[in-house]
């Protein structure tokens, strides 16, 4: 495996990295199909990025034969679109070295836990939006082909996650910001394939966030994939004991999101 790091464009207050863990290949594993890919961005309210929801996420992936990246993304006092960009710049990296890291450009997702699935949830909402051309030209190489959005922040609106809006907007954000942030209402025909889940338990970030945009996506009708658990709060990330000392994370129901991800993942645009 190579683990890799890279720094991306630097922002007013941080210094973005993108790590990665690459697997090699070999004579002895001979593999029929290129890799696919995630890009992990943790979640922690846009103020910070939770290591439980980074590292141990991606060696899962890569135990699943798919190439993981973890990055680490510049946060509040930096506003939208700061890590959007950044993002958008880790996707065009990542398929930049397609064919040196033996991935498939073709199946480049987006992982975001909470307010970094909002995050992810803006670029692949919103890729084809000016501020991203502006930035890239019209390439398009920074457009990811499918996300994973895992009990994510979605609205600004009613059931948001207020300290993910402030963070991100600012503490008066004007209702139009607002607006153009509430990724259910920003859905269209561009927006990539998604694979949703939440818990109706979380008190946090509430389900609605996810319901409301996979009702979105119906609408529109982009492919999407929903589970909604009955038990656990916010913030599971695996839900087994590798990522949390605390009981009530460890939800072994919830566990079997992480192999639903992989199989969604595997049959992305077949």
């Amino acid at each position: 495996m190579k683990y890799l790091e890279f720094d991306l464009k630097k922002s007013e207050h941080y210094q973005p990295k993108l790590y990665a863990y690459v697997l090699d290949t070999s004579p002895e594993i001979p593999l029929k199909e290129k890799r696919p890919a995630v890009i992990i961005c943790p979640g922690g309210g846009y103020h910070a990025k939770s290591d439980r929801e980074a590292e141990p996420v991606a060696l899962q992936y890569l135990a699943q034969n798919i190439n993981a990246f973890v990055l680490q993304y510049s946060a509040s006092p930096d506003p939208f679109p700061t890590a959007a960009l950044e993002l958008a710049e880790a996707v065009a990296l990542v398929r930049a070295h397609a064919e040196e890291w033996f991935i498939d450009p073709e199946k480049i997702v987006i992982l975001g836990f909470s307010a970094g699935g909002h995050l992810a949830g803006s670029l692949g909402t919103l890729w084809n939006r000016p501020v991203f051309h502006e930035a890239f030209g019209d390439s398009q190489d920074w457009k990811p082909n499918g996300m994973i959005l895992c009990y994510p922040v979605i609205t600004m609106g009613e059931f948001t996650h207020e300290g993910s809006r402030t963070n991100l907007l600012g503490e008066n954000s004007s209702e139009e910001a607002r607006e153009a942030l509430s990724l259910e209402k920003q859905v269209s025909a561009d927006t990539v394939p998604a694979f949703l889940w939440h818990t109706q338990e979380d008190d946090t970030v509430p389900v609605e966030n996810s319901l409301f945009y996979a009702a979105a996506l119906r609408k529109h009708g982009i492919p999407f994939e929903l589970h909604i658990y009955e038990r656990g709060g916010h913030g599971l990330s695996l839900c087994r004991e590798m990522t949390s000392n605390l009981e009530e994370q460890n939800v072994p129901d919830n566990t079997g999101w992480m192999e639903l991800s992989v199989k969604w993942i595997q049959r992305l645009g077949k």
